[in-house]
């Protein structure tokens, strides 16, 4: 079920969608960060997180179709999209603590074709009344690639993607 935008932008603003910023910026790379309140403990949280097919954006997939989505929380696990004639992968897992930390090698969407780097960390800490969610994603490549001017789309992008985990993860179990 998609959320309505007004509903996903009220989820967001109840759940504490607190920061949001491209922190650094150059034509071979960027950073952005977004941190995000989340009303739950980090094992709760954690449950969303680790089930991409649930809050990732159908937009924002090669398929159309975010019930495609898949991912394998270990190291070596694949974030990976398959469909009946093609499959992608979005990302790499190269570290995780379970309720805590997932870090992906990850060229998201059109950065993938571009040859760039990128690593994406989610952090779950927790704070009164529930878990702080932190998500970084550091993209890096040649000058040529001019990033700087992509970190903007992509900083929103991100803000999207991980915005809909914070608003899944904000809602009561029963829902």
């Amino acid at each position: 079920m998609r959320l309505p935008l007004v509903g996903l932008c009220l989820i967001l603003t109840l759940s504490g969608a607190s920061r949001a910023a491209v922190v650094q910026s150059a034509a071979d790379g960027f950073i952005v960060e977004h941190t995000f309140r989340i009303p739950a403990a980090p094992a709760t949280a954690w449950q969303v997180l680790v089930h991409p097919e649930r809050w990732w954006p159908s937009d924002h997939t090669w398929s159309g179709n975010a019930a495609n989505l898949s991912l394998a929380p270990e190291a070596g696990g694949c974030f990976c999209e398959r469909w009946s004639d093609g499959s992608a992968e979005h990302g790499r897992v190269v570290q995780i603590r379970q309720n805590q930390l997932l870090r992906f090698n990850s060229s998201l969407g059109p950065l993938q074709e571009m040859a760039v780097t990128g690593v994406l960390t989610v952090r779950l800490t927790p704070v009164d009344g529930g878990t702080e969610a932190s998500v970084t994603y550091r993209v890096s490549g040649d000058p040529s690639h001019k990033l700087d001017a992509l970190a903007p789309a992509v900083d929103k992008v991100i803000g999207q993607q991980f915005g809909g985990f914070a608003a899944l993860a904000s809602r009561p179990a029963s829902q």
